[in-house]
């Protein structure tokens, strides 16, 4: 007789159900667990065994076989303890077997018993539910898997919780799904003195999630400016609050299980590797940009980054997701951020100051800019000049717009966007429109057309920047609560792409 439990292996941000099957039968006493484990499942034997002593649950002298099936794929992780833990309780009839075969579980043991809470709670309901089954996971990860409606999630403390539910002797309610986390954050626009075109551009690209990047000498307010982009943006979509809970559950961001709202702002060290930034690593976990997902990547320093770094982004830029290619592992990840990013315009900063500008100007700013490659830079929708602030206006009581009346303009320009792209599975806001719905949407008038090609002739514009064009003065006709994309609107879009002529 074959005892069957299940549980899942992730791949990406799926999570693929493996059955765990457990076998008891005659022979020299030992307990084997096969289907291809890796180091933290081959121990899982040894934790097993620990909480079941804690529970004066002995093993019988007879020959124990664990095998998870499929057995070619790669087992990984110490969250197969407790499905290896279900089966044999199943097999040495403790507890139903049918009920035991109707639930996927994951979870850590400790030795007395005490189930520990592990990352992927939340894909792992997802898979549960698809497959009509009951997910068993530890008291700490039930909040985030409850999220999930159509699956039924058990959330006990320890083994032995588990084994008194399934024999009726305490049954544990279903687990509720943990706070819904608002926005936090405190920095507002109104804050920033001066900067009137910087914060321009800011609400433009909040509205259609189009990539920026701000140049200017140190202490201009680069890095103050990008911020405030969370108090700026709308808050995540049921949908989209759910695809980057699923990318941060496995990176085990979730904070009590509670799905946040609010997008997430991601900004890295300019020392971070190429695994960190884009995904990798032994296991190929999650990057920043994929943990950016639906949110900010904020990139402060961006020339600082290493070369190879930087050129990572350009295929994930286009495509919205990232593929992860190792020996032992190929996963994708969604991918769909803004990347926002700030630089000096040289090595010293001041390339503009004669005063303090280094003895190598130009050519220390040429020389650091170039580190930029052409067809990086040709990504970036809005480029921004950000000049110093004059010491008289940083006494000036604060007297701009709020982040609130920003954001209530930006989240118009976003309820146009979501109306315009209804039944489009592949694009939400206008950044992802392209080809023949990006013709539909963002056509220009005559006057407007006349000037885009003349200034596309003029400074040897490429087809990808005429595109992106195009994008930023559609988002720039939704704030203005226009219908159409009129010539005022394709002049300020074309006046962000200026600045890479003057600098290349």
């Amino acid at each position: 007789m074959v005892a069957l439990a299940y549980t899942v292996a992730f791949e990406g941000i799926a999570a693929r159900l493996v059955e765990v099957q457990c076998a008891i039968a005659p022979g020299i006493p030992a307990f084997s667990i096969v289907g291809l484990p890796d180091k933290a499942v081959s121990e899982a034997r040894e934790r097993v065994r620990a909480a079941l002593t804690a529970m004066a649950i002995a093993l019988p002298s007879k020959r124990i076989t664990v095998n998870l099936s499929p057995a070619d794929l790669p087992k990984e992780g110490s969250h197969f303890d407790l499905p290896i833990a279900l089966a044999l309780l199943a097999a040495l009839d403790i507890i139903p077997l049918d009920d035991a075969a109707q639930t996927v579980a994951l979870g850590e043991l400790s030795l007395d018993g005490t189930l520990v809470p592990v990352i992927g709670a939340l894909p792992a309901a997802m898979a549960a539910a698809e497959d009509d089954r009951t997910l068993l996971c530890p008291h700490a990860c039930g909040a985030e898997a409850a999220w999930v409606g159509a699956a039924n999630v058990i959330a006990p403390r320890s083994l032995s919780d588990v084994v008194r539910h399934y024999t009726g002797q305490s049954v544990l309610s279903p687990a509720e799904p943990g706070e819904v986390h608002g926005t936090t954050t405190t920095r507002d626009l109104s804050e920033v003195k001066g900067q009137e075109r910087a914060k321009r551009a800011l609400e433009i690209a909040a509205a259609g999630r189009h990539h920026l990047m701000f140049v200017g000498s140190p202490g201009s307010g680069k890095s103050m400016l990008a911020a405030r982009i969370p108090g700026i943006l709308p808050p995540l979509t049921p949908v989209e609050a759910l695809e980057t809970s699923m990318i941060h559950s496995l990176s085990g961001l979730l904070d009590e299980g509670g799905i946040n709202r609010e997008p997430p702002f991601r900004e890295p060290h300019h020392t971070a590797s190429m695994a960190a930034i884009v995904g990798g690593g032994r296991s190929a976990k999650p990057g920043e940009i994929s943990l950016a997902h639906n949110g900010v990547l904020f990139m402060d320093e961006f020339p600082e980054f290493a070369r190879t770094v930087l050129e990572t982004l350009r295929q994930p830029i286009e495509t919205g997701e990232v593929v992860v290619a190792r020996a032992n592992a190929h996963v994708r990840y969604p991918c769909r951020f803004m990347l926002v990013a700030a630089a000096n315009p040289c090595k010293c900063g001041y390339l503009a100051d004669p005063a303090r500008a280094c003895a190598r100007v130009p050519l220390c700013g040429e020389d650091y800019m170039g580190r930029i490659s052409g067809p990086l830079m040709d990504r970036f929708d809005l480029r921004v000049e950000v000049p110093p602030v004059a010491f008289t206006d940083l006494d000036l009581p604060d007297g701009g717009e709020s982040s609130a009346t920003v954001a209530a303009r930006v989240s118009a320009a976003r309820a146009r966007q979501t109306a315009r792209f209804a039944g489009h599975d592949n694009a939400r806001v206008n950044a992802d429109a392209e080809g023949h719905l990006l013709n539909q949407i963002a056509t220009p008038d005559s006057e407007g057309r006349d000037l885009l090609v003349r200034v596309a002739e003029r400074f040897g514009m490429s087809a990808r920047g005429y595109h992106r064009v195009l994008r930023v003065a559609r988002t720039i006709a939704d704030l203005d609560a226009s219908d159409d994309v009129r010539k005022p609107h394709v002049a300020e879009a074309v006046s962000y792409r200026l600045i890479t002529a003057r600098e290349n």
